[in-house]
């Protein structure tokens, strides 16, 4: 049997906690979509989980999470959740798998966010300028952007940053006249994203579809 969790009061309905229930009789977890800015607090026993990125029943140890391919992964924040898990007891090696095609939210992302929401004033949307927005709006215009598979080739990935920052800072500077950012710094943190989450990517489709018939 497949459930579906879907909230329809645009956030904070308690959709985690609902998610950590099911999850505990559930083969697999998925999270479809949205970024880090997301807040589920999962209690068991006497542990307090705030989980940002990670499905909830990443805290159910016979449970397979997947974060597929809508979701915007803030490689910081996945990192920061693997981490703080293991540093209670529990791993996730083995039973995390990242869509190689999920959207990565990078600094110029966080960058973007910031300096839009200061420039529309009293008039700013309220956002949690964690890149989320600009990122997805990078994915759904089909620009030059960065997905989770292409941690894989670090110096394809190189190439890319370079185009793809040098194209934002014509935006920092012209349109908001901020400093630029550097592409070198970028890819630099990209190496260490790469090395600890490369083992976590894989075709989630893939998985995903080879699991219903499996049952």
């Amino acid at each position: 049997m497949n459930c579906c969790v879907v909230g329809l009061q645009w956030g904070d309905e308690g959709k985690g906690k609902v998610v950590d229930i099911l999850a505990e009789n559930s083969d697999i977890v998925v999270r479809y979509s949205g970024g880090a800015n997301a807040g589920h607090t999962v209690i068991v026993g006497d542990t307090r989980f705030a989980l940002h990125l990670l499905p909830s029943g990443s805290v159910r140890p016979n449970t397979t999470c997947v974060i597929a391919n809508a979701v915007v992964v803030d490689p910081e924040v996945l990192i920061k959740g693997i981490e703080t898990l293991a540093e209670k007891g529990i791993s996730l090696t083995g039973r995390l798998l990242v869509s190689e095609n999920a959207h990565v939210v990078l600094d110029y992302h966080k960058k973007e966010d910031q300096l839009r929401e200061e420039s529309l004033g009293k008039n700013k949307l309220g956002t949690t300028v964690r890149g989320i927005g600009p990122c997805y709006a990078d994915k759904v215009g089909r620009s030059y952007t960065v997905r989770m598979g292409d941690f894989r080739d670090l110096e394809a990935l190189k190439a890319k940053l370079q185009t793809i920052v040098e194209y934002k800072n014509k935006i920092f500077t012209a349109l908001y006249d901020a400093e630029p950012i550097s592409a070198d710094d970028i890819f630099e943190k990209c190496e260490a994203y790469a090395e600890k989450l490369s083992p976590f990517i894989t075709d989630t489709t893939e998985f995903l579809h080879k699991s219903i018939p499996d049952g």
